[in-house]
């Protein structure tokens, strides 16, 4: 891509004042920029490709897992409301929850949204602040696989702080820049493809989330990290592949206690 043209994302969405330069990770879109204060890494993509490459989230089979990948789904979500829950002091089945995007709570995509309506899942179709919640309505917040497709998150975070109740809870996820996986695979990361991952515009650290939270009203309560890899399946000889993965296994440990994991979870506290 022609480095010249503007890009849609032209300044750190955390809100520095820092200026971007270029880094040596070159996707199809050009090279990966990187702000100078806090290290997020923003894509060269243009507007038009950005909200194309958006399109795939608004098909009624999106976000429609097998059984069994449902099931580890829910284990999951039962971990981080247990944490939640701890970090409130109150009991899962007295949390009042809200999730914004991935298809539950608040919905952007309208064919999404219709679609979790259509299970049962009581779903708002638009953005958070569209629709006008009460202040202080909700004990947490959820904003999973979000932030990355945001050109300016900062709003969106302000707006859950004013949904939030005092004390409140904000949970991020979300991929990690500063992980061994990028380190090794680069530009290889599939998490950097927007062919595979659209709309992934902006990435993140730990400590760029932790920035982004303060300047929207939030303290960090915990940022952890998890996973690794070395290649994408199929890209190298099987033999290759397989031990690659298992050093990735036996590294899942030692990632998570250093916080290199590519996975990256945060809850802040509304202040």
């Amino acid at each position: 891509m022609d480095n010249t043209v503007q890009p849609y994302v032209s300044t750190c969405p955390v809100g520095c004042s820092a200026s971007l330069t270029d880094t040596t990770l070159a996707l199809r879109e050009g090279l990966l920029r990187q702000c100078g204060e806090c290290g997020q890494l923003l894509s060269r993509i243009t507007e038009s490709a950005y909200w194309d490459s958006m399109q795939q989230f608004d098909q009624h089979e999106f976000n429609q897992p097998p059984p069994r990948e449902l099931d580890r789904r829910f284990r999951v979500a039962r971990r981080r409301l247990d944490t939640v829950s701890a970090l409130l002091e109150k009991a899962p089945a007295a949390l009042r929850v809200l999730d914004v995007g991935c298809s539950r709570g608040v919905e952007p995509a309208a064919n999404i949204a219709a679609a979790a309506r259509a299970q049962g899942l009581k779903v708002h179709t638009g953005l958070l602040a569209d629709v006008a919640l009460p202040a202080a309505s909700f004990d947490a917040i959820t904003l999973f696989e979000v932030i990355e497709h945001l050109k300016e998150p900062l709003p969106l975070l302000r707006e859950c702080h004013r949904v939030l109740k005092p004390g409140g809870v904000l949970v991020l996820s979300t991929g990690n820049t500063a992980s061994w996986t990028v380190a090794a695979m680069q530009e290889r990361w599939d998490y950097f493809d927007i062919a595979k991952d659209g709309g992934h515009i902006s990435f993140y650290n730990p400590r760029s989330i932790a920035l982004l939270g303060t300047r929207a009203g939030f303290s960090t309560e915990q940022i952890a990290t998890s996973r690794v890899k070395f290649h994408e399946k199929g890209e190298v000889a099987r033999w290759r592949y397989a031990a690659g993965k298992l050093a990735a296994e036996l590294l899942n440990l030692p990632a998570r206690l250093a916080s290199r994991g590519h996975d990256m979870l945060a809850f802040l506290r509304r202040n």
